[in-house]
């Protein structure tokens, strides 16, 4: 699995939390991060649309995070993940800039997954996307992580 991220995170606390919750997932995860693009909001978006499409294998699977994607809870995403890990097809999540995705990622996405209406800053898309898939990943082994139900 690989997060194909445009920008580049600093050291810091977001990029320290990234790489708590990656370091611990199997199969490994991996981060290609993709320089921003230059120009007007609309070349922005295509340069790095074109950025992201390029860093894809032929046969990936394509989960895009979106505003307009499906907003799932945690395990009704373990057991999608679970079914894309099964294809034999690369998993490879996409995160945009700031201009968001231009039409052509997300017409080749196979998903696209939301991570709620609010607009977060991108590198904690990052951290709450890999604390995520390790969530799922521990659903998935029947790792006591993830508690659910609410609090009384």
């Amino acid at each position: 699995m690989r997060i194909v991220a445009i920008g580049k995170a600093r050291a810091g606390p977001e990029a320290d939390l990234f790489a708590r919750y990656a370091e611990r997932i199997r199969p490994s995860l991996t981060l290609t991060e993709l320089p921003d693009g230059k120009g007007a909001p609309a070349e922005i978006k295509r340069r790095e649309g074109e950025s992201l499409l390029a860093a894809l294998p032929a046969q990936a699977f394509v989960v895009a995070l979106d505003l307009g994607g499906e907003m799932l809870d945690s395990p009704s995403f373990a057991a999608r993940l679970e079914g894309w890990l099964t294809l034999g097809r690369p998993v490879r999540f996409l995160i945009g800039g700031a201009e968001g995705l231009d039409k052509p990622v997300v017409a080749r996405a196979d998903f696209l997954l939301s991570l709620g209406r609010m607009t977060w800053p991108h590198l904690l898309a990052r951290a709450m996307l890999v604390e995520q898939i390790y969530r799922a990943r521990a659903i998935a082994a029947g790792h006591p992580y993830h508690r659910s139900g609410r609090p009384e």
